[in-house]
């Protein structure tokens, strides 16, 4: 009987700390999206989130921490948004230049460019990159593997082309966010790409022929 009571504490406690860390989430990204992070003080955070700042230190080290966590999560969202447009389309390499194409089209979310785009690098620095890198650099190197397999690219290592891409797309975003009209800058910064890897993609009647 205490075994049973102590295992339904023990998920009960975990549920607790999962609504907390959740509350902690949902607010932090209220208020950086909406003050931005150096304007936000970690009592509107807990304040919002109904929470004391107890709770703050128990699940984060710190604002900075929580930011981070709120930044990690925001890349997980891109993702999915790269993940689903390239599951819409059904021809390759199209569906690959479609996962680029959403990546830079997250930044003409208000919330998304104030955050992660703009915020992110500012207060995480180099960790920002490497947050993105660890989400974005595996996948863009898959694609290029699927690519020479598919003979669309010629054979070379995909390491450093897909850091290379990876920071392309990373200044076309750059170049959206802090332009007075995000969409033309959109518009623009996705042209440049689709030349500049365009150059790299040939009908697989040339790459093998």
């Amino acid at each position: 009987m205490n075994v049973k009571e102590d295992g339904k504490g023990g998920r009960t406690q975990a549920q607790r700390r999962a609504t907390t860390r959740r509350a902690l989430l949902d607010a932090a990204r209220s208020l950086f999206a909406e003050k931005g992070y150096h304007e936000t003080a970690a009592e509107e955070i807990v304040r919002r989130a109904g929470l004391t700042r107890g709770a703050l230190y128990h699940h984060f080290e710190d604002k900075k921490d929580l930011f981070r966590a709120v930044v990690d999560e925001m890349e997980g969202e891109i993702d999915e948004e790269i993940e689903a447009a390239e599951q819409a389309q059904s021809d390759f390499p199209e569906s690959v230049m479609a996962g680029y194409r959403a990546f830079v089209d997250a930044v003409l979310d208000p919330k998304m460019k104030r955050t992660f785009f703009l915020d992110g690098p500012s207060v995480l620095g180099w960790e920002w990159h490497e947050i993105d890198a660890r989400h974005a650099v595996a996948k863009i190197e898959e694609g290029l593997e699927t690519l020479i397999a598919e003979g669309y690219v010629e054979p070379q290592p995909v390491g450093p082309l897909a850091r290379l891409i990876n920071g392309a797309l990373l200044e076309a975003a750059f170049f959206v966010a802090v332009s007075e009209d995000p969409e033309a800058a959109r518009d623009e910064a996705w042209g440049a790409m689709e030349r500049l890897v365009g150059g790299l993609v040939h009908r697989r009647s040339t790459a093998q022929g």
